[in-house]
């Protein structure tokens, strides 16, 4: 198994809790054959300003997780989904504690090598 990043949308650093849109941070981390390891965190400018998701917001965050396989969401909308697909990073919705959404990486078949 080749090594990854993956990035997590949370407030509280604990908890997979943030839309996708809304995240003002991402953690990174770094999945690896004997596990995960924190790596960074990054700075956001929300793409979801109100109630309306601006396509161009979308680009600048993937463009700060252009090195991450996949992203932990508590949500996502579709737009954003499918602009994430498009630049080879996949949107999981995972709420739940952010070791244990790690935890369930292997089974979601991310490592492909590239």
């Amino acid at each position: 198994m080749m090594s990854y990043r993956v990035a997590v949308a949370s407030t509280d650093g604990k908890y997979v809790n943030d839309h996708f849109g809304r995240a003002r941070q991402f953690l990174i981390f770094e999945i690896g054959p004997t596990g995960y390891q924190f790596v960074e965190l990054r700075p956001n400018v929300p793409s979801c300003n109100s109630e309306e998701a601006d396509e161009s917001g979308h680009l600048k965050t993937i463009k700060l997780l252009t090195d991450c396989r996949a992203v932990l969401v508590a949500r996502i909308g579709p737009g954003a989904e499918q602009v994430l697909a498009e630049h080879g990073i996949r949107a999981l919705t995972i709420p739940d504690f952010i070791d244990e959404a790690l935890k369930q990486l292997p089974q979601k078949d991310l490592d492909v090598n590239q």
